[in-house]
């Protein structure tokens, strides 16, 4: 079992060797469709499993074909791993689409959508609507 600095190492090497391949490295034209950033990897305590996880930038279609080019380049971005990676042995690799920042982008919104319903607020705190303490 590796240390979880070793594991964290491993993962940040994988991170930017697969970075690099998806710059230059894979041929596959449904990878180029869209917009394609490695964002995280999580190796598994034995290092024997790696799952990328990915941002795909673009329509819903092109991100479907994104997957389906990585998912075939599997095998490939293995292969390439051990060559480049000095391991005793290459793990598995799965790539996960990774809608993170997606999901922070909407909440995002929703927030500046709420903010700017809002009715303002003057200096001292109270909303502009009054509140008539008299009225018992």
């Amino acid at each position: 079992m590796a240390t979880n600095r070793r594991v964290s190492r491993v993962a940040e090497l994988i991170k930017r060797e697969v970075s690099q391949m998806l710059l230059n490295g894979i041929k596959d034209d449904r990878v180029g469709t869209g917009m394609v950033s490695v964002t995280d990897v999580d190796v598994s305590g034995d290092l024997q499993h790696a799952k990328i996880f990915v941002s795909i930038y673009g329509s819903d279609e092109a991100k479907a074909e994104t997957m389906a080019g990585l998912k075939s380049a599997t095998g490939y971005v293995r292969s390439e791993l051990g060559a480049r990676v000095r391991l005793r042995r290459t793990p598995e690799v799965i790539f996960v689409e990774d809608r993170s920042i997606e999901r922070g982008t909407k909440v995002l919104s929703l927030l500046n959508k709420l903010k700017d319903e809002r009715p303002p607020e003057d200096v001292s705190g109270n909303s502009d609507k009054s509140i008539d303490e008299n009225d018992d």
